[in-house]
């Protein structure tokens, strides 16, 4: 009889899978893309975390509006923040199809969560071309990139964004 595979195992395989194969990539950069507010953006894959679909969200009272509240994500809570509303575009509907969270915070020590439109996938550093760094550009968005048609793709330092205190300081 096989045996069965709870959905955290199965979790856990594909996040192991994605490491290792990010790693065997012979030194190149695998990148997670991402779309929010209208932008496309890039995170590490070795510093993003595991992606879900949106739970319930328990709402804090007194926060800023990109603030939109706490998961419990397998018995974790996550501090999940709008990544569009929080760069000053249009709220992302958590009811989306598409919408995902990325649990970002947990290898930098903070359970914080990003809701975005939608993953684009996995991407490598050698497609894209530096492009002109945008001059009010916040100090964790670390750079433009450029894909072979063109679209531009802004890159994302985790640490530098999980340490900035206008994403921390979440209190209206």
């Amino acid at each position: 009889m096989a045996r069965r595979t709870s959905l955290r195992e199965f979790q856990q395989y594909l996040n192991d899978r994605l490491g290792s194969l990010a790693q065997s990539d012979h030194g190149s950069s695998s990148l997670l893309g991402v779309e929010a507010g209208g932008r496309r953006w890039l995170f590490d894959l070795a510093e993003s975390g595991e992606i879900v679909p949106p739970p319930p969200l328990t709402s804090v009272p007194l926060t800023h509006p990109f603030f939109l509240g706490l998961a419990n994500i397998r018995g974790n809570l996550y501090a999940v923040t709008d990544f569009s509303g929080f760069t000053g575009e249009a709220p992302i509907s958590q009811n989306a199809p598409s919408a995902r969270l990325l649990l970002v915070g947990v290898k930098q020590g903070n359970n914080a969560a990003l809701l975005v439109q939608r993953i684009l996938g996995l991407r490598r550093l050698e497609d894209f071309e530096a492009a002109a760094p945008s001059e009010d550009a916040p100090e964790w968005d670390v750079g433009v990139l450029t894909d072979a048609d063109g679209q531009a793709w802004h890159r994302v330092d985790l640490k530098i964004l999980l340490s900035d205190s206008s994403f921390m300081n979440i209190a209206a």
